[in-house]
């Protein structure tokens, strides 16, 4: 059948047709930003809501409570980066941290009302073609004359800045490089005791490829101790040697292991300068790694005037006795990576994946 229609009844029905594929493309275009909204709102949430939840306090002893009061809340006090390490206190211009970024090369500055800034990038690996995953600074600490010193992943090497403080410069001095003649690994930790010489640790996590990188030039992870006179001397050998500092008095050192199979501290008694003997187990926390809620390994530590380990761990921070009895522990949550005291120890500062968070101490 054929029917014949007049140009307005046409016209009619087309105009119908058209206002009824505007009504459809607008109501999908509604469900769209519906969508989008949604989703919006989702990825914008903030991070800390989550972060935050994991954060408590637990005290294993009631020493604990002469460190730490058991209500004092952790602190986010910066986020948004890939893995931070390193903080170190610095106690001018009212104070501020400063704190390793190491797969984006960078130094950061976190000021007191928690503006952060580059301080200094490159800040570990001054090549221009890409090196591995963790190419920058790790630790990050004061010599004696309080000049910054930085363990550089990239450049395989201690060094210190050569300018001061108050006006940063990416320009370097080779502190040391070499160990009868190879290169080092990447330089992780380390600390300086009273006349100047520096202890400090050298696993492989620096290099591309990590213990099977090519360029890997010593067959072993080190424990050294720069001399003041420039003598680098090997203190011993260990798996994975991490964090690392020395006790009040300077007769004990303090090392970390981040061997997933082997996750100790070490703590050994300083016979003189770079030599140290009567090596024990500090404590053992192999039988955590890899358990829920136990997210890392021993890494940095540091201990205060009284005494205290705080050490990095499974968990986030444990807070230990020098008998090595654990008295509380700062769960996090996170991967924590390092921690450093303020110059008063009221407060530690800890980097942990990342964040840099804080707590207030006793």
């Amino acid at each position: 059948m054929i029917i014949n229609r007049s140009t307005s009844e046409t016209n009619r029905i087309q105009s119908k047709r058209m206002k009824n594929i505007i009504i459809i493309i607008t109501c999908l275009a509604i469900a769209a930003c519906r969508q989008d909204v949604q989703k919006s709102d989702k990825t914008t949430r903030p991070v800390v809501d989550g972060v935050e939840s994991a954060f408590r306090m637990e005290i294993l002893e009631d020493e604990g409570l002469k460190v730490i009061d058991p209500e004092t809340p952790i602190k986010v006090m910066a986020d948004g980066f890939t893995w931070v390490e390193g903080p170190l206190w610095i106690d001018e211009e009212g104070g501020y941290l400063l704190f390793s970024d190491i797969p984006n090369n960078t130094v950061f500055r976190l000021d007191r009302d928690g503006v952060v800034t580059t301080f200094l990038k490159p800040s570990g690996y001054s090549g221009v073609e890409p090196y591995g995953n963790e190419p920058g600074s790790n630790g990050l600490l004061l010599n004696t004359e309080g000049q910054l010193v930085l363990m550089q992943h990239g450049d395989r090497r201690v060094a210190k800045m050569d300018a001061p403080l108050s006006t940063p410069v990416e320009k370097y001095v080779t502190l040391a490089h070499k160990y009868e003649g190879r290169k080092l690994n990447s330089p992780n930790d380390g600390v300086y005791d009273k006349e100047g010489n520096l202890y400090f640790t050298d696993p492989p996590y620096g290099l591309p490829k990590n213990m099977d990188d090519p360029g890997k030039e010593l067959d072993f992870q080190g424990v050294y101790c720069l001399l003041k006179n420039g003598d680098l001397l090997l203190v011993d050998s260990l798996s994975r040697p991490n964090g690392i500092t020395l006790s009040p008095d300077e007769r004990y050192l303090y090392v970390a292991v981040s061997d997933p199979t082997h996750s100790v501290w070490y703590q050994y008694e300083i016979k003189t300068a770079g030599e140290a003997i009567n090596k024990k187990i500090f404590h053992d926390v192999t039988y955590l790694v890899g358990k829920p809620g136990q997210q890392g390994a021993p890494d940095g530590l540091k201990i205060n005037e009284a005494g205290y380990v705080f050490a990095t761990g499974p968990g986030g921070i444990w807070v230990f006795n020098l008998s090595g009895t654990p008295i509380a522990r700062i769960h996090t949550g996170q991967r924590t990576s390092n921690c450093a005291l303020t110059t008063d120890e009221k407060t530690l500062y800890m980097t942990a994946d990342d964040y840099v968070l804080s707590v207030k101490l006793l």
